[in-house]
This record gives structure tokens, sequence and C-alpha cells, in this order.
């Protein structure tokens, strides 16, 4: 007997309950985390146990992701760099440098309003928008 694994559960279960942002800050993922870090208050770090790792033409791409859980609450965030040595995470969203995941919690519209306000005051960042699940094509790219 063969055992199916079903990524399309797997990623509607992953999905649940979260609002992710798409990001134009060409600077590098470090310099934005410490921004972040000083600037709003958050305490992003990177966690390499989750670290995404694609294969594409015979060679792997290695998508840095960063962390920050609320002190006080379940919500958790994640910033992921979308690019790597000319590859994409999201190849739909070639434009982006990086995807903002908020997972764990519901985020209230006016709470994610604020947030993506806070972003856009930072320096080097030029676009902040929320990206529709539905146009998302290779969701499972941010599964870690």
């Amino acid at each position: 007997m063969k055992l199916k694994l079903n990524i399309e559960d797997m990623t509607g279960e992953f999905f649940e309950d979260t609002r992710l942002l798409g990001l134009v800050a060409p600077v590098k993922n470090y310099q934005f985390c410490w921004q972040l870090n000083s600037r709003l208050r958050f305490d992003f770090r990177i966690n390499n146990e989750i670290e995404i790792q694609l294969t594409r033409k015979q060679r792997k791409y290695y998508f840095g992701v960063y962390e920050y859980r609320e002190p006080s609450a379940t919500l958790q965030h994640f910033l992921y760099n979308n690019q790597f040595d000319g590859e994409y995470l999201l190849p739909e969203f070639k434009h982006l440098d990086f995807l903002w995941l908020l997972k764990g919690d519901v985020v209230p519209d006016e709470n994610l309003q604020l947030l993506m306000n806070s972003i856009r005051g930072m320096p080097g960042v030029q676009l902040v928008m929320e990206l529709a699940q539905e146009k998302i094509k290779n969701k499972g790219h941010l599964i870690f």
C-alpha cells in the first residue's frame, strides 16, 4: 500500500488564519531585520531550522527565514527572503524582495494596516502590499 501526502490539505492547514505581505525593499536581509528590530521594536532572528531549500536545474537554492514570536500572544511573524542567487521562492512575485507571513492568530484588518504603514515608513522600503492567497501559485514553497 502506498501512502500519498496530500499537499493541498497540508497547505490549507498551514495557511489557516494567516496574512501574507509582499515587500519591495532592495536591502540585505540582515540589514532589513536590524531596521525592523530597532525601529519597530520587533525581535526577528534567523531560524536556520526552517530555512527553505528548493532544487531547480540540479542546483540547491536556500531562502532564509527570520522569525519573531510576539511575547504575550500566539502570533508569529516569519520574514522570508524571496530571492537567492537569481531564483525566487515565489516566482509569480519576482518583483518582491521579502514575504512577511503572520501566523498563529487572527490579525484584524486595522492591525495589519498599522503594521503596513509602519513598514512603509522605513528607509529603503518601496512597496508593502497584502498578497491574496488565491493568487499564490507556489504556496507550498512557504511551508517549513
